[in-house]
């Protein structure tokens, strides 16, 4: 697993981040700093009386949808991928391949639960109607890089 881990400003500096409490934002960061290099951590409940968070904090932060948790306890952050890039040389697959497995990626790489079926109109990974939505951000700065 790699020690370095970052945070991109497109999911930490929203209103919807901004707007939570500290100690909500707090765990977010330590959360992060403890994942896999998949986005995953399996002691959630530990991390949380380390920090001095509550499980508030942590219902918080499912709510606001920026962790997804699983019932095996295991909770993966859902824009890993837009806070962390490793090289594949470094990269080490993580140990919840089941977890994995329920997961879709949308096309800025962040985390969604479920996996679409071709057959069907899948309600997952459309984009959010809200005001100030990390997706929508990235989209807009992406097509202001284009021109």
């Amino acid at each position: 697993m790699a020690r370095k881990r970052m945070f991109d400003i497109e999911v930490v500096d929203t209103d919807l981040f901004l707007d939570m409490p500290q100690s909500t934002q707090n765990l977010y960061f330590h959360l992060g700093m403890r994942a896999d290099d998949d986005g995953f951590v399996s002691n959630p409940k530990k991390i949380i009386k380390l920090v001095g968070a509550n499980d508030d904090d942590l219902k918080v932060l499912i709510a606001k949808k920026l962790i997804i948790p699983f019932e095996s306890g295991v909770i993966v952050i859902r824009h890993w991928k837009l806070n962390n890039y490793l090289r594949k040389d470094r990269y080490i697959e993580t140990i919840y391949k089941q977890e994995k497995s329920l997961l879709n990626e949308d096309e800025n790489g962040v985390y969604e639960l479920g996996i679409p079926d071709d057959n069907q109109t899948s309600t997952v990974g459309l984009p959010s109607k809200e005001k100030n939505s990390i997706e929508e951000n990235r989209k807009k700065k992406k097509k202001k890089k284009k021109k």
